[in-house]
C-alpha cells in the first residue's frame, strides 16, 4: 500500500467500526420512525373522519370552557366554583340577549327601508315604463324576455327548495341539539376539568409529559380564541366602517356586526357576508356595488393572507406559511369545521413534534457534536477528516 493511501474497511479499528455502525444505524432508523409517525397520523386522521361530528360537539365545548376559564377562576376567588360558573354563564347569556336584540332591532328596522327600496326598483315604472332593474339591465342587452324567463326559474327554485325543505329543517334541529349539548359539556368541562386535569398531571404514567401536554392544549387554545376574537372585532370594524365612511350605504352597522360574527365561519362567512354587502350596493348603483366588491376582496386578501396568519400563527406560536398550509389541509380533509380547527391543531402538535425533538436530541448529543463542530470551525473539518483517514506509518508496508 502506497503513502497515502485509505485503509481497507477490514482495517478499520474497533472504535471507527462502532461510530460507522451508529451513524448507519440513525440513517436507518431517522425514516423509518418518520414514516411510522406519517401513518398513525394518517390512521388518526382516517378514524376522526368517521366520528368527526362527536369529535367537534366536544371541541366546540372545550373551545367555550377555555374560553370561559379565567373568567370563573377570577370569581372563584370570591364565591364557590360552581356559583362562579353559573354567574359567569348568566352574564354571557345577558350579554348574547342584549347583543341579539341590538342587532334584531337594528336589522328589523333596516329589512323594512331595504324591501322599500327592492319594491321601488323591482315596482312598475311610471305610466308603465320598465323597472329600474329593467332598464339597468337593458342596458347591458338583456331583453325583457330573458328577464321574464329568469324571474320564472327563480321561482320554480324557491318551490323546489320549499318541496325539499325537509332535509333543511332536520339540520336546523341538529345544530340547536348540538348547540344545547355543547353549552352542557362546556359546564361539565368547567366544573370538572380542572380535576381531571390536575388527576392526569399527578397520576399519569408519565406526568411530566401529561403535564407538557395539558399547559400547551391550554396555552394554544387560549392563544387562538383570543387571536380569533382580535381577527373578528378588526373585520367587523373594518367592514362597518367601509360601509359607512367610503361607500355610505344605509346598512353599516349590521353589515359591521354580521361580518364580525361570520368571521368565525371560515371561507363560507366571508363568502355571505360579502354577497349581502353587494347586493346592498347594488341599491346605489353599479359603481357603488363594484367598489364594495373590490373593498370585500381586499380585506378577504389582507384577512387571509396577511394578518390572519400572522395574529393567529404568532398567537399559536405558527409562523404564517405553516398557519396557511394547515388552513388549506384542513379545509381539504374536513371542510369549514376542518378549516376552523386547523391552526390550533397545527400548533399543539408543533409543540409536541418540537419537545420530542429536543428530548431526542438531549438524550443522543453525540450525534450532534460534529455538526456544532463544523458550525464553529468549518475551515478545521477537512484537516481533520483527512487525519482521521490517514494511514499510521506504523501499518504502512515495508518499503
Amino acid at each position: 500500500m502506497s503513502e497515502g493511501t485509505r485503509p481497507l474497511f477490514g482495517a478499520r479499528t474497533p472504535i471507527q467500526l462502532r461510530k460507522l455502525s451508529r451513524k448507519w444505524a440513525i440513517r436507518r432508523d431517522i425514516p423509518i420512525a418518520l414514516l411510522a409517525w406519517i401513518a398513525l397520523v394518517a390512521v388518526m386522521l382516517w378514524a376522526a373522519s368517521h366520528i368527526v361530528r362527536t369529535i367537534l360537539v366536544l371541541a366546540v365545548a372545550a373551545l367555550l370552557a377555555f374560553a370561559l376559564a379565567p373568567a370563573v377562576k377570577l370569581l372563584q376567588r370570591i364565591m364557590p366554583r360552581f356559583l362562579a360558573i353559573l354567574v359567569v354563564y348568566l352574564v354571557v347569556l345577558s350579554g348574547i340577549s342584549v347583543l341579539c336584540y341590538l342587532i334584531v332591532n337594528a336589522t328589523i328596522e333596516q329589512i323594512f327601508t331595504l324591501s322599500s327600496t327592492i319594491r321601488r326598483l323591482l315596482g312598475p315604472g311610471a305610466h308603465g315604463m320598465p323597472t329600474p332593474i329593467d332598464q339597468a339591465l337593458a342596458t347591458l342587452g338583456i331583453t325583457p324576455e330573458q328577464i321574464t324567463q329568469a324571474r320564472q326559474q327563480i321561482v320554480t327554485q324557491i318551490e323546489e327548495f320549499a318541496k325539499n325543505s325537509l332535509p333543511y329543517l332536520r339540520s336546523l334541529f341538529d345544530v340547536v341539539i348540538d348547540t344545547i349539548v355543547v353549552a352542557v359539556l362546556s359546564i361539565y368541562l368547567l366544573v370538572d376539568g380542572s380535576r381531571v386535569a390536575a388527576w392526569i398531571r399527578t397520576n399519569a404514567p408519565q406526568a411530566a409529559r401529561a403535564r407538557f401536554f395539558l399547559d400547551t392544549l391550554q396555552r394554544v387554545l387560549g392563544a387562538y380564541i383570543r387571536g380569533q376574537l382580535t381577527l373578528a372585532l378588526l373585520i367587523g370594524v373594518l367592514v362597518g366602517a367601509g360601509m359607512q365612511f367610503i361607500f355610505h350605504l344605509h346598512y353599516a352597522l349590521f353589515l359591521g356586526v354580521l361580518a364580525f360574527v361570520m368571521a368565525f365561519i371560515p371561507v363560507l362567512g366571508t363568502i355571505i357576508s360579502g354577497a349581502l354587502c353587494v347586493i346592498i350596493g347594488l341599491t346605489q348603483g353599479w359603481l357603488v356595488a363594484v367598489g364594495v366588491l373590490v373593498y370585500f376582496v381586499v380585506i378577504h386578501v389582507i384577512e387571509g393572507e396577511l394578518v390572519g396568519p400572522r395574529i393567529v400563527g404568532k398567537a399559536i406560536g405558527l409562523h404564517p406559511v405553516v398557519s396557511l398550509l394547515a388552513l388549506i389541509a384542513g379545509a381539504e380533509l374536513f371542510g369549514i369545521w376542518g378549516a376552523l380547527f386547523a391552526s390550533p391543531l397545527a400548533g399543539v402538535l408543533q409543540a409536541i413534534i418540537v419537545s420530542l425533538w429536543t428530548e431526542w436530541r438531549d438524550q443522543h448529543p453525540e450525534q450532534f457534536q460534529l455538526a456544532q463542530d463544523e458550525a464553529a470551525h468549518p475551515e478545521e473539518i477537512p484537516l481533520q477528516k483527512e487525519k482521521e483517514t490517514a494511514t499510521p506509518p506504523s501499518q504502512l508496508p515495508p518499503a
